[in-house]
């Protein structure tokens, strides 16, 4: 008798929380699609993956005042260490070669309520000392997960319109790739 109880409540909260389980699509911006012939259309695919995946699975475990619908832009992703296409293209780099990476994103947020909210967020390290023990894009995917806590949170950020960098990409120019 208690195991079957303990099944039937185990079932319940399964079920209800899927109930709150929200949509969540990226695209991938125009800044980025630029920078995609240099950093590998395939490499860029899996981050903007990477970031629908952490949003989905953090939506999915979050309560009643976390976002129905989520509609994201990675407008910009940029790696701490050279993509396979950039160490073709640039001798010089290795997989030793190290960077300040980030991410931004911008899009909308549906709540519960069915009130839409503009959503902004952009996060880049600022110490080379933090980024040492990095993977390709270890600061971008740090970027999704803060995002996709503060969405499963109920907050949506907000930090104003995105500007592009003009200033030098990660490990050099871009230009001779567009």
């Amino acid at each position: 008798m208690h195991r079957l109880l303990a099944t039937a409540a185990v079932g319940l909260a399964l079920s209800a929380g899927a109930a709150h389980a929200a949509e969540v699509s990226v695209t991938i911006g125009p800044e980025l699609q630029k920078n995609a012939r240099a950093y590998g259309a395939k490499e860029v695919a899996d981050v903007a993956e990477d970031l629908r995946k952490a949003v989905a699975d953090k939506l999915e475990r979050a309560g009643p005042e976390a976002p129905q619908r989520v509609d994201l832009v990675l407008e910009s992703a940029t790696p701490n260490r050279p993509t396979f296409n950039l160490l073709g293209a640039y001798p010089g780099l290795s997989m030793f070669s190290l960077g300040l990476g980030g991410a931004a994103v911008t899009g909308s947020a549906v709540m519960p309520d069915g009130t839409t909210k503009p959503l902004s967020y952009r996060w880049r390290e600022t110490d080379l000392r933090w980024a040492v023990g990095s993977t390709t894009w270890t600061d971008a995917e740090r970027t999704f997960d803060r995002l996709a806590s503060q969405l499963a949170k109920g907050r949506i950020p907000n930090q104003g319109p995105y500007k592009p960098d003009r200033g030098p990409a990660a490990f050099d120019s871009l230009n001779r790739f567009r």
